[in-house]
């Protein structure tokens, strides 16, 4: 049997700041890198293999954020492009929107 703990956070308000940088920061990230996919795509056929570090440098916002939540942007849409080709009734990879999630944390 599993048992599943639920926590409720209540975060300072530098927190919240940081969270929604971090947030703001992973979804931009992720849009940024499907888009030059797609457009990679477009041009060769072939699949771009681009990581978070190479967008830091045109972008200094990305800095301020943790690392390892970028890391994890990359891992999440590299794994909906495999799911994609894998099977195409999974349907392609969407663009990110700010008011159109269903993220626990919002509910802050």
């Amino acid at each position: 049997m599993n048992i599943a703990y639920r926590f409720r956070i209540y975060p300072t308000e530098e927190q919240k700041i940081l969270l929604g940088k971090t947030f703001g920061c992973c979804r931009f990230l992720y849009n940024q890198m499907l888009n030059d996919k797609i457009q990679e795509y477009k041009k060769t056929k072939k699949m771009l293999k681009n990581t978070p570090a190479m967008y830091k440098k045109e972008y200094p916002f990305l800095k301020e954020v943790d690392s390892l939540a970028l890391a994890n942007v990359q891992l999440h849409l590299e794994k909906a492009y495999k799911n994609f080709f894998r099977d195409p009734k999974v349907g392609f990879p969407r663009f990110k929107s700010k008011h159109h999630s269903k993220t626990a944390i919002q509910r802050m």
